[in-house]
């Protein structure tokens, strides 16, 4: 059974979470301590983690970072409220997704989680690459010159969903679409800073890319990507 690591400080909040969870279908670990996190996670490597902000120990920045030291899992962050500055924290230390609490209902909360747990769809046998970068998207590798560059599944598949469409221009919002699974208009800044951590994983220069092109005023493409 798929297992979910519930991080929330408010014990309401964090067994609201795990019945709805439960009721999903997930095996649920709720921990209520960030100075816990990494002792339950490595004890019992969740699929998911849902990680709340403001925790008692360690916040939920810290400990997002912790996780991504050794782990690709996918990270939903959870914010007491729309700050900006949450919010873009908590995406730079490697969370995949976010939402506010109070502003989501049990089934958008499953459907973000479903969307995240997804297999990035690949078409069998097919390779990418996009400059010198060689995408396997069935081994789920990406290399250079040899070597490989390691990147969170999100990451993959946000590189692969430019890759797989050479010359499109994607705009944020269907980039929302292909990789995240929003069907309307949402915040675009997920888009901004996982490309910006993409750039700094797989550019020679990210402050003169090559790989994934800004295209002023509409959003972005791939640098000479082609099927192999």
């Amino acid at each position: 059974m798929t297992l979910v690591m519930v991080v929330e400080d408010d014990e309401h909040i964090r067994e609201v979470l795990g019945i709805v969870l439960t009721g999903g279908g997930y095996e649920v670990d709720l921990v209520g301590n960030g100075d816990d996190v990494m002792e339950i996670f490595r004890a019992s490597p969740p699929d998911l983690v849902l990680m709340d902000v403001m925790l008692p120990g360690i916040d939920g920045i810290e400990a997002t970072k912790l996780i991504r030291a050794e782990s690709m899992v996918p990270i939903i962050m959870l914010t007491a409220k729309s700050d900006s500055h949450d919010i873009v924290l908590g995406l730079e230390a490697g969370a995949d997704d976010y939402m506010v609490k109070g502003a989501y209902g049990n089934s958008e909360l499953l459907a973000r989680i479903k969307v995240r747990l997804r297999r990035s769809a690949f078409e069998s046998g097919t390779s990418l690459r996009i400059g010198e970068i060689a995408i396997d998207q069935v081994a789920h590798t990406i290399m250079r010159d040899g070597k490989s560059i390691q990147l969170t599944r999100l990451e993959f598949d946000l590189l692969a969903a430019l890759a797989k469409d050479p010359g499109r221009v994607f705009t944020r919002e269907a980039l929302l679409n292909e990789v995240w699974g929003y069907q309307h208009a949402a915040d675009t800044r997920l888009v901004n800073v996982h490309i910006q951590r993409l750039r700094a994983k797989v550019e020679k220069d990210p402050d003169n890319p090559e790989v994934i092109l800004t295209v002023r005023g509409v959003g972005y493409k791939a640098g000479g990507a082609e099927r192999e």
